[in-house]
């Protein structure tokens, strides 16, 4: 089932079970898959897609820890962000654990003979397109420098 499919019969049960931040979710995903798709002016590919979710997580996480730093009662808020935030993850490709990302990164590292930070670049170029979606980019870049140091 294409994600546009299961977002579709998602979000019929959303409205079914009158489930009202899910079904906000759920649109807003739509909405910016639709305009990437007019942006690029062709279908999405499945890791474009990817892309656009992973940009929804790293909005919803910025905000999230906007909130929680903000001075106030912002429970309702953090609580709505966490369940959007848990919502958009179950559309991404099942995350990696710290040590399977570390050892794709060390093999990347070990074939290209990077030796230093100068050699980062290369070596984030190489393991991106293996860990997109599959992890946070920032945990990937701070992998990267740690390992080269």
């Amino acid at each position: 089932m294409s994600l546009q499919e299961q977002l579709n019969v998602e979000m019929k049960e959303a409205m079914k079970a009158k489930d009202k931040e899910k079904l906000a979710t759920i649109r807003q995903l739509k909405a910016n898959l639709k305009n990437e798709e007019i942006k690029l002016q062709k279908e999405l590919k499945e890791e474009e897609e990817i892309t656009v979710i992973t940009r929804e997580v790293n909005q919803t996480n910025e905000s999230l820890e906007g909130y929680k730093k903000a001075p106030g009662d912002y429970s309702a808020k953090i609580v709505e962000l966490e369940n959007r935030l848990n919502q958009l993850m179950t559309y991404l490709p099942e995350q990696l654990s710290n040590e399977e990302v570390e050892a794709i990164i060390q093999e990347a590292i070990t074939s290209l003979g990077a030796t230093s930070k100068k050699d980062m670049g290369k070596v984030m170029g190489a393991v991106m397109p293996k860990l997109k979606g599959k992890t946070a980019g920032a945990f990937i870049n701070q992998t990267v420098s740690k390992l080269l140091s």
